[in-house]
């Protein structure tokens, strides 16, 4: 496979003082996005640390608090809550104004990296509500800054979805094919993109990154728990006039999903896979105990999360899990827990089929909390015939992961590891 690089491309980026950086809506408190930054920062740490490493983020205080490196924030102003009359077109005024200056920032940014990584998520995929001027815009401008600066941006295992707007889709597919190397975290999201026009065939599918890194230690034994991931969802893109009244459906069918498995007599410990759940989870909490005054404590847990680790630790001490976020969904199958995906787009179909469990999926739009009883009664059945099949679909996530690490040394940094395979550029430069 030959390539040409784009105009201005910088001889070398395997000097010491090479500059890399990293980009995404990381340190918001979306613990999926998180986790795939760790898995980056592992292998960048490992393989290459004499690399200068950086990020523009949409969490920067808590990147750098966590991660110990620089981070800028991606935008210079954020409206808290909606606003009303006046202050709703000073806000509207305010936030075309700074989408202006974070262009500028950001544009600014990559040219002063030789790299910039886009670490796994959902990041060209539109299946919760979203305007294209967010995330599809900065992930056009980031790849158009790159090759306008000679910047090399590398879209890593990311998630993609068929996008109907046709502003949204624009954007996303110009964003992937202004990029200097692209991989995606399953087949849907390769064919999603090949579907709206972009040439594919170059590019390879590995496992999302967040497959990659350190399991908790300790012991996992059975504990009688089943864990249930929570989200606020609020349904897809085109449901936003409909939003509130999707929201609160969610929440009364997992109430009462939630009630049912403590009046089995099951223990029951709900996840959260951002921050932003923690108000699905109290209100469940809350309902749950007010229509069960006597309920002990022990039989329903709710405990706040802020880190990757927290996480882990919590979804390792039940049994089973049901959940919706799909990093949740993924979590518990890097831990080889028998899942249920209560799912809102195909990448939980594929993830599950992946992994042997196509028969445990469940679509979050067509929610039965009888049906959803009934999956999760057969998961616990044949839990002991499940787990050991996870179990080996995972490590050979990791491996892949690992082999995606190596493919990213040869394409992206001149002095790869040994047994790296050669370099493999994506998107226009690839002929």
């Amino acid at each position: 496979m030959t390539s040409t690089r784009p105009v201005g491309e910088r001889a070398s980026v395997a000097r010491a003082e090479a500059r890399v950086g990293l980009f995404g809506l990381l340190g918001q408190g979306n613990l999926g996005n998180d986790a795939s930054l760790e898995a980056v920062l592992g292998y960048l740490r490992a393989e290459h640390p004499a690399l200068a490493l950086d990020a523009i983020c949409t969490g920067s205080d808590q990147v750098t608090a966590r991660y110990g490196i620089g981070a800028t924030p991606l935008h210079c102003y954020r409206p808290a809550g909606r606003k009303r009359g006046l202050n709703a077109l000073a806000v509207k005024c305010l936030v075309a104004l700074s989408l202006w200056v974070d262009s500028v920032r950001l544009a600014s940014w990559v040219r002063r990296h030789d790299v910039v990584i886009v670490p796994g998520m959902g990041v060209l995929e539109v299946t919760i509500p979203q305007r294209p001027w967010q995330t599809p815009y900065f992930m056009f401008l980031l790849a158009a800054s790159g090759r306008l600066f000679g910047t090399r941006v590398a879209l890593v295992s990311v998630g993609s979805s068929v996008v109907d707007k046709r502003l949204t889709r624009w954007l996303i597919i110009a964003a992937a094919r202004l990029a200097y190397y692209r991989s995606f975290r399953d087949e849907v999201s390769r064919d999603a993109m090949r579907q709206m026009g972009l040439d594919t065939g170059g590019d390879a599918v590995y496992p999302d990154v967040a497959f990659s890194g350190p399991l908790p230690a300790g012991d996992s034994r059975p504990t009688g728990v089943v864990g249930v991931g929570l989200m606020t969802y609020y349904g897809r893109n085109e449901d936003r006039r409909h939003a509130a009244e999707i929201y609160a459906g969610y929440v009364a069918k997992m109430t009462q999903f939630v009630g049912r498995l403590v009046d089995s007599g099951r223990r029951v410990r709900l996840l959260v896979g951002d921050v932003e759940d923690e108000r699905v989870v109290q209100e469940v909490l809350a309902e749950v105990r007010r229509q069960r005054p006597a309920l002990s404590p022990a039989a329903l847990i709710a405990e706040p999360v802020s880190s990757v680790e927290q996480l882990m630790r919590q979804i390792d001490s039940v049994d089973v899990v049901v959940a919706t976020r799909f990093h949740n969904v993924a979590f518990a199958l890097k831990l080889g827990k028998p899942t249920v995906s209560l799912g809102y787009a195909v990448k939980h179909q594929a993830l599950m089929a992946e992994m042997g469990l196509s028969g445990y999926c469940h679509s979050v739009r067509s929610l039965d909390v009888g049906r959803l009883i009934e999956q999760l009664t057969d998961l616990e059945q044949h839990a002991g015939q499940l787990r050991p099949a996870i179990m080996a679909c995972r490590a050979e996530k990791a491996r892949l992961v690992d082999d995606q690490f190596t493919e990213l040394s040869a394409a992206l940094f001149l002095h790869a590891p040994s047994g790296s395979r050669s370099p493999v550029l994506r998107g226009d430069d690839t002929q």
